[in-house]
């Protein structure tokens, strides 16, 4: 649903409902057209006031789906540089994290052949 539709509906059912309200009051005729005249300029002024805060929103919006269009793709381009520039930084690091780690491994699988071979040296001869 558009935006205008919605408003231009919600427009006229308020109208509606004022007259329908403003004609079903116990009012002598002089103060019926009195009234009417008085909430059809408050209506025209409210009216006038939505469509210069839709403009005004028409505007704002705009303004941010220019300033997205410049804005995001600078953005994500310094992103992707600062995530370059970070895993050139952090290469050296994980390599001697992975070597380290590699090197760990290597004594844990000694260290279980070593105790390996002492339980079988101290377990008993039956």
């Amino acid at each position: 649903m558009k935006a205008s539709t919605f408003f231009i509906g919600l427009v006229t059912g308020v109208v509606a409902g004022t007259a329908t309200v403003l004609f079903s009051t116990p009012q002598s005729g002089s103060d019926l057209r009195s009234n009417f005249k008085t909430a059809s300029s408050d209506w025209k002024e409210k009216l006038s006031e939505v469509k210069f805060q839709i403009s005004d929103l028409k505007e704002s919006i705009a303004g941010l789906s220019k300033e997205a269009k410049t804005k995001v793709p600078q953005t994500i381009d310094d992103l992707k540089q600062s995530v370059q520039e970070w895993q050139t930084k952090t290469g050296p690091i994980q390599e001697n994290l992975q070597t380290e780690i590699t090197s760990i491994q290597k004594a844990l699988e000694e260290l279980e052949k070593s105790l390996a071979r002492n339980q079988k040296d101290t377990s008993p001869a039956i």
